[in-house]
């Protein structure tokens, strides 16, 4: 980033050739999948990305399936497109949440189009397996899969392996639009630079068209100055990152009393309240000092979301202020 500011000129650009060529590396060698270099749509950010899906790869009349809880900005892309939608609900089985298939069978329609994954899902920290993205991607015949995999990088269960659902299958990856970006991992959201990996022309031309007449921003050049640093030199502070956010982890688990699944990835904490003798879980966190966010906003307002990925002394004050909201939450 200094070297690029040294360089003092700020115009327009393009997307460097070497990141295309990083991103690619990258894909083969974490995740065994081989994408060519012009399926890469380099978008500003993976919200937008969601965006752009939700009007480009859907006409008016047609139909997308969330399964929930789920960030909730793949639900406002589809409100604000305006597109018909379907919330399916996860299922906690052995403490991951994961697809109940039979749910999202029957909630598909004539006029389903788009099928939108999360993976690794977030708000609930689920990697999910091989098998169950085949058995979901087979359920989704026919349809377009978006999946956002931003998380990739974050895995804390180090039994746990990333399968990206486009490198399934020829089949799979040719309707499939992968959302991705360094932004979580190395926390440069503010630099401005994400991906889509589309093998479909069709696609690939929906998906870039915003881009290409202006109605998006390009990625700005701070954002793929540091994403090419991330990708080629931040394998080692990465790792060390993951090791803290494991501790961090661990330290919520065992000093909240509260239910929560395991975290497999993300640094994010789904933490279910039903039983706090509350009306508002969030809000009556927040008046003891913690700032949560709502489990709302995710189609689950009995649950809330907390973000560990913080230093651990400020983690240790919220758990402890946390603690102390329990006892008189009655």
């Amino acid at each position: 980033m200094n070297a690029r500011v040294a360089h003092g000129v700020f115009g327009y650009t393009t997307p460097p050739a070497e990141l295309r060529d990083a991103i690619v590396e990258r894909l083969a060698r974490r995740y065994n999948w081989a994408v060519d270099p012009a399926w890469i749509v380099f978008l500003p950010g993976v919200v937008p990305g969601l965006h752009v899906s939700a009007r480009r790869l859907l006409a008016p009349e047609e139909h997308a399936l969330l399964p929930t809880p789920l960030y909730q900005h793949f639900k406002r892309a589809l409100e604000l497109a305006p597109r018909a939608h379907s919330e399916i609900p996860l299922v906690l089985e052995n403490g991951r949440w994961v697809f109940d298939l039979d749910r999202l069978r029957r909630g598909r329609t004539a006029k389903t189009r788009v099928l939108y994954l999360c993976n690794p899902q977030n708000p609930g920290g689920t990697v999910f397996r091989r098998d169950e993205l085949a058995r979901l991607a087979e359920l989704a015949a026919g349809c377009v899969i978006v999946s956002d995999e931003i998380h990739c990088d974050l895995l804390l269960d180090e039994a746990a392996r990333h399968v990206p659902i486009a490198s399934l299958a020829p089949e799979i990856s040719r309707r499939t639009v992968t959302l991705m970006s360094a932004n979580k991992a190395f926390n440069i959201p503010s630099a401005g630079c994400a991906w889509a990996v589309v093998e479909d022309p069709q696609l690939r031309e929906a998906m870039s068209l915003d881009v290409r007449a202006h109605v998006l921003p390009s990625p700005s050049v701070f954002g793929y100055a540091a994403t090419l640093a991330a990708l080629r030199e931040g394998d080692a502070w990465l790792a060390a990152q993951l090791e803290y956010l494991r501790g961090n982890r661990d330290l919520v688990a065992r000093e909240l009393p509260l239910p929560m699944a395991p975290v497999q990835a993300t640094y994010l904490a789904w933490i279910d309240c039903t039983e706090l003798p509350v009306a508002d879980a969030h809000e009556h966190f927040l008046r003891h000092g913690v700032a949560l966010s709502p489990g709302a906003q995710f189609g689950a307002p009995r649950f809330v979301r907390l973000n560990f990925g913080t230093q651990r002394a400020r983690l240790r004050q919220a758990l402890e202020r946390m603690r102390t909201a329990l006892p008189s939450a009655g």
